[in-house]
């Protein structure tokens, strides 16, 4: 079945390789986020383990959305951890074990996410993209939030 959404069957292929990064990096963001949920300890825990929960529901709630761009791109979604781990740029590991070091160990990982959306975003302006641009714009502001939130608990 032809896939007609004004733009080439290449550019589409390409710019679905773009959104399964983004998507890769958010997955091994959730999981990282997730985990130090499930392991943080100290005085801080209360407060850390419910932001934690948070972030973790929100970035599992956007990898939907990324998967099913990729989809309308007219590409298959990554189907496997494997698949995931090769598509991202960050890995899927928490082993942080203090409160400021998990902290920091999760800015880090949405400093990366920014980057790997930011170069995507690229790629559909120059495509002229709108719809993927619509939908990692929005992504782009909820990392960059976090990532100011994560910063100020650091202090």
């Amino acid at each position: 079945m032809t896939n007609y959404m004004g733009m080439t069957t290449d550019n589409r292929a390409e710019m679905a390789t773009a959104v399964t990064t983004v998507l890769a990096d958010t997955y091994a963001l959730y999981f990282k986020t997730h985990a130090y949920h499930w392991n943080v300890t100290g005085a801080r825990f209360s407060e850390l383990h419910a932001l934690f929960e948070i972030q973790y529901n929100e970035l599992w709630m956007a990898t939907d959305e990324i998967a099913e761009r990729i989809r309308a791109l007219g590409e298959k979604a990554p189907s496997s951890y494997a698949a995931l781990a090769e598509a991202s740029t960050l890995a899927a590991k928490a082993d942080a074990s203090r409160a400021n070091d998990m902290l920091a160990d999760l800015l880090s990982g949405h400093e990366t996410v920014i980057a790997t959306i930011r170069a995507a975003l690229e790629q559909a302006a120059e495509m002229d993209d709108e719809a993927t641009a619509d939908i990692l714009t929005p992504r782009l502001t909820v990392h960059e939030k976090t990532a100011w939130m994560l910063r100020s608990s650091m202090e």
